[in-house]
């Protein structure tokens, strides 16, 4: 069998089930630190676990979603032993999680990588950032090529 191709939907909360809409507060409950448990936050919204386990990786409030912050960056890269692996540890360091990878073949010592990255968690500005990039030694160019919320 074949992977099976997900498709998101935008839909009004009036409209989605009820054990839609508890499960998206017990995970607000619990992100908050309201309750320690899942078992006390689907008490205290009345829903059952098995419900909330069922939709918990389904279902998340719009905002939440348009809150994730993603950069890609491209890099004219040396070609030296461990050189992408400092970069992601630079990357990692600041916070941000990857999302995509393309490194071509090296030619001439050199390599581009482009990086898809989701800066949410990041500590640090992408400004801070890329200042940051542009100061490891085998890495001879870093460019922002596009921003998004």
């Amino acid at each position: 069998m074949g992977n099976k191709e997900e498709h998101f939907y935008l839909v009004r909360s009036d409209v989605l089930p009820e054990a839609m809409k508890k499960t998206i507060e017990a995970k607000a409950l619990l992100e908050e630190g309201s309750v320690s448990s899942i078992f006390e936050a689907v008490q205290r919204v009345d829903l059952s676990r098995s419900a909330f386990y069922k939709y918990r990786d389904a279902v998340y409030p719009f905002q939440e979603m348009v809150k994730e912050h993603m950069i890609t960056l491209f890099f004219h890269l040396e070609d030296r032993k461990g050189s992408l692996s400092n970069l992601l540890g630079t990357v990692s360091k600041a916070g941000c999680n990857v999302l995509t990878i393309h490194q071509t073949i090296p030619l001439q010592g050199k390599a581009n990588v482009t990086l898809s990255l989701n800066t949410a968690g990041s500590s640090i500005t992408i400004d801070e950032l890329i200042s940051k990039l542009q100061k490891v030694d085998f890495i001879n160019r870093v460019e922002l090529l596009s921003t998004g919320a």
